[in-house]
């Protein structure tokens, strides 16, 4: 089993997006009994709490449901369970290191350099932007989702 951890700073907005995202592209692929996906956030802002509702509504526009995801904390056990560990910007790679056990740290990597066809390093939060904010970050998902599950499948021979 491949595990896949996204994080974002509060865990309403992107990393559950990304964890919509690629659970739907895992199911679309028949790989659910191969890969599994989870989300959290470096600060405890929304633990509990569903998905912000401009996320879940752009999700839900695109035909994945977000509602059912609560929001969670990373843990310094993340590093450990996780294969990958998905920032969505610096920030949060740098609060991944703080609390990563010594010996798992490459398993922090960020998001997007899974997009092959995008030329920037961050998926923008989208929290206090307008509604199409969050397409964009929908858009930016999907692109790296594509190139992630590509990387796993080729790192683990899954066919």
């Amino acid at each position: 089993m491949v595990k896949v951890l996204f994080v974002c700073l509060g865990n309403i907005c992107r990393s559950p997006t990304a964890e919509g995202v690629f659970k739907n592209l895992v199911q679309q692929a028949k790989l659910g009994d191969r890969i599994q996906v989870d989300s959290a956030g470096t600060h405890a802002y929304h633990v509990g709490e569903a998905p912000d509702a401009r996320a879940q509504e752009a999700a839900r526009n695109r035909g994945i449901e977000l509602g059912k995801l609560k929001g969670r904390q990373a843990i310094a056990e993340d590093m450990t369970e996780f294969d990958y560990v998905l920032a969505m910007d610096h920030e949060n790679v740098e609060n991944l290191y703080r609390i990563c056990p010594e010996g798992y740290e490459s398993r922090i990597n960020l998001f997007l350099s899974y997009a092959n066809n995008l030329e920037i390093e961050e998926v923008p939060d989208p929290y206090f932007g307008g509604g199409s904010g969050f397409d964009q970050v929908l858009d930016m998902i999907e692109e790296a989702s594509i190139g992630l599950l590509n990387e796993i499948r080729r790192e683990n021979n899954i066919k």
